[in-house]
This record gives C-alpha cells, sequence and structure tokens, in this order.
C-alpha cells in the first residue's frame, strides 16, 4: 500500500521517497518479519553511510526502487548483484536509529512494503524510526519470554497497555507500561524467527511508537492550548 502526503517542511526522519514538489511517497509495513537477511558490508561516507545485505534465496523478490524495512527502518533498493542488494542510509537515520552499529555478519529483520490485498497481519507501521530502546530485563519461561525496554518519557507517554508497538520492526503488544518503560511478551516463534532471540540485556533496538498514539497525542495536546477535541469526545468515540 503506498500513500502520498504532502509535508510543509522536512521529509519523516527515516523512509518514504520523495517527489516532485514536498509530496513524498509513504510506504506502509505490518510489522511481520519475513525474512532474515545478514549484513554483507557496512561503510560510512559523506552525509551518512551504504548498507549492504545477503538475501540469499530470498533475492528473486527485491526490485531496484522499492523499499524494505530493515529492522525496522525504511530503505530504498539502490543497487543489486548477486544475491546481495545495498542501500544508501541517511545521516539522520544514523542518528535516530540502531543501523549505525550494525557489524559484519549479523542477522537483520526484513519486510517487503505492503502491496493492495495484502494480509494486515500485525499493525500498521510506517518504518519512520521514533528514536531507541534498550532492552533493561529478559525473563524466560517455558513458553514465552518477557522483554523489558526503557525509553524516553515521551514514547511511553503515548502507549497504552494492550497496545501495538514495533520493535526492530516487529509488531508486539504492550503488556506491561510504566513512565520510561515497557514490556512485551515474546513467543517461541518470534524469538527463533526473528533478531530478538539473539538479543541481551543492554542492547538498543529500534522503537516505531502505533501511529494512532501519536495522533490522540497531537490532539490532547491542541486541547491543551485550546481547540482541537476533548478526552471526553475521545472517549465516547472508543478512544
Amino acid at each position: 500500500m503506498v500513500e502520498s502526503y504532502n509535508h510543509p517542511s522536512s521529509p519523516p526522519s527515516q523512509g518514504g521517497e520523495k517527489g516532485e514538489g514536498n509530496t513524498f511517497k509513504l510506504f506502509m509495513f505490518t510489522g511481520i518479519v519475513e525474512y532474515l537477511a545478514t549484513v554483507k558490508k557496512f561503510s560510512r561516507k559523506a552525509g551518512g553511510a551504504e548498507l549492504f545485505l545477503d538475501f540469499s534465496d530470498f533475492y528473486n523478490d527485491i526490485k531496484l526502487g522499492e523499499s524494505i524495512a530493515i529492522n525496522g527502518v525504511c530503505l530504498t533498493v539502490k543497487e543489486a548483484k548477486g544475491t546481495v542488494a545495498g542501500f544508501d542510509v541517511s545521516s539522520e537515520t544514523l542518528t535516530k536509529t540502531t543501523l549505525g552499529k550494525l557489524r559484519n555478519a549479523e542477522k537483520v529483520n526484513i519486510e517487503m512494503a505492503l502491496r493492495v490485498g495484502d494480509r494486515l497481519g500485525g499493525h500498521f507501521v510506517t518504518g519512520h524510526v521514533d528514536g531507541i530502546g534498550t532492552i533493561k530485563e529478559k525473563k524466560q519461561s517455558a513458553d514465552q519470554c518477557i522483554m523489558s525496554f526503557s525509553v524516553e518519557n515521551k514514547f511511553t507517554d503515548m502507549m497504552i497497555e494492550k497496545g501495538s508497538v514495533a520493535i526492530d520492526g516487529i509488531s508486539l503488544t504492550i503488556v506491561d507500561l510504566a513512565g520510561g518503560a515497557f514490556s512485551v511478551a515474546l513467543i517461541p516463534y518470534t524469538l527463533t524467527s526473528t533478531t530478538l532471540g539473539h538479543k541481551k540485556i543492554g542492547d538498543q533496538v529500534n522503537i516505531e511508537i502505533d501511529m494512532l498514539g501519536k495522533w490522540v497525542k497531537k490532539i490532547l495536546k491542541k486541547e491543551d492550548v485550546g481547540g482541537g477535541m476533548t478526552r471526553e469526545q475521545l472517549t465516547e468515540q472508543g478512544f
């Protein structure tokens, strides 16, 4: 699914392609990781970096110019040779995400952009990472792993328990929430089919807040300064 929108000033921090004027194409994902690719090469350059990934058997589905979510960050395929695809990474993306810390041979989560008619298995994810979180605790049991993360307070202000969040591009449900921290429950399949199964305490991850939470926060902020919807109106509409 591709949408266009007009931005009055600057483009999103990550993801999307610039069109004519100030129009940008927004590529959507659902946070359902399809494959794990391997970092072949990561090199810094003026104004950003280049990232090359080995897609192995998945390579036949990749086309030049298409957008792919890599650990939750929307990037555009700029070149392809054999099973390796290359991407440009902007300095803004290096600042706001964990991509700048990738190492050769490291695995990354991959999701292709939605196409019309695709099943929506998770929640709407834009590939525009809001910031970085840090794993603060892992509690493993027989059937699941509870993983806790520390983030900026402004992020948890836009979250709710049982709401959605994208962690390294993975759509997950928030099970517990406090100021500057939240936790999710990971089933064995998620641990074995995504990069979270290899993460340890202290590792950093990309965080994208559910866009619904962002809009509600913005509307309530308008209410505080006058105008916009009231909390009562939002409650009546089921928010």
